[in-house]
């Protein structure tokens, strides 16, 4: 009895304790923070994204983004991942959204759905940075067999991307929903709005994964604009250099992939690497179809130069 009276003291003396610091936590976000292991990140009381203001006063929205920003600042291996990848990457997504008419921000969009990993593969089958599945990536203009699959192509995937979204803006007509959209299918999300009487995705009770893609979208976005400000410090010469290459129109088959590579002086592992549409050993390519190949330029491929870093303000001097 005595035992259990002395362990009762000091559960209760522990949770004073913790009371009693939590306390002295500051309440106002400062306009500079440091981020540490042991704190839940702060942030402002309204986001911009799609050049749409979120306000993240209410509790509902400011607890959903909360849980995002955490969740991507715990995750280290993920976000320092997709930081890296992103200056190789953002210099041929970007362009692409530009000349097809599409908010910048979209290419968050393509961050969280694979953290911009080309070779991405979902257990559902999703594929590609963009995470197409088979039959819709069809019917968004891309080939898909067992010798090539364009879901794996970045440029034509992002194109096929921007067909989608071209396509749900005209139906919802708003930027978030949109992307909503994206991950719980057109449809589903239209049959949200009408019967839920709403006109904003944010404001749907959805299925929670579809609920949390558009928080975890703007916090992806906070992120990436601020990483420091999060604890993620990255030097110029850790980031994933953008690799030179040359383009091979091929309208014919190849035979043996491997001979192909040495043909252009590089290995199959690169061709491969530079080419992951390329999905099998072959290309039989029976009807003649012009193919784009990327050949890597060999002295380009290794990190003994200085090069070109995407976004300067991502990065600290090495």
């Amino acid at each position: 009895m005595r035992i259990m009276t002395l362990i009762s003291t000091l559960l209760l003396m522990s949770a004073c304790s913790f009371s009693q610091a939590t306390d002295t936590l500051p309440t106002q976000p400062d306009s500079v923070q440091s981020f540490t292991l042991s704190h839940t990140p702060r942030f402002e009381p309204a986001i911009e994204i799609f050049g749409q203001k979120v306000d993240l006063s209410r509790y509902d929205m400011h607890e959903r983004y909360e849980r995002e920003l955490t969740n991507m600042c715990y995750t280290h291996n993920a976000t320092i991942l997709t930081l890296k990848r992103a200056n190789r990457l953002f210099p041929v997504i970007c362009p692409i959204l530009k000349e097809e008419g599409m908010p910048a921000d979209l290419i968050y969009l393509a961050c969280i759905e694979s953290s911009l990993s080309t070779r991405a593969l979902s257990p559902a089958g999703a594929a590609g940075i963009w995470q197409f599945m088979a039959e819709t990536a069809r019917q968004y203009g891309l080939e898909v067999n067992t010798e090539v699959d364009e879901r794996y192509n970045v440029e034509k995937a992002t194109r096929a991307a921007c067909r989608y979204m071209r396509q749900a803006y005209e139906k919802f007509g708003e930027w978030i929903t949109v992307a909503a959209s994206y991950n719980g299918g057109q449809a589903g999300v239209s049959r949200k709005l009408d019967a839920q009487n709403q006109t904003s995705a944010l404001d749907l009770l959805l299925a929670e994964e579809t609920s949390r893609y558009m928080f975890r979208i703007m916090a992806i976005k906070e992120i990436m604009s601020n990483p420091s400000l999060y604890g993620f410090i990255l030097y110029s010469d850790q980031l994933y250099k953008p690799i030179a290459t040359r383009k091979v129109q091929v309208s014919g088959p190849i035979s043996n992939m491997t001979k192909f590579a040495e043909s252009h002086g590089i290995s199959y592992y690169h061709l491969k690497e530079f080419n992951p549409w390329l999905r099998s050993d072959k290309l039989t390519n029976k009807s003649g179809k012009t193919y784009i190949v990327e050949i890597p330029k060999v002295d380009d491929m290794y990190y003994n130069a200085p090069f070109e870093v995407y976004d300067p303000n991502w990065v600290v001097d090495k």
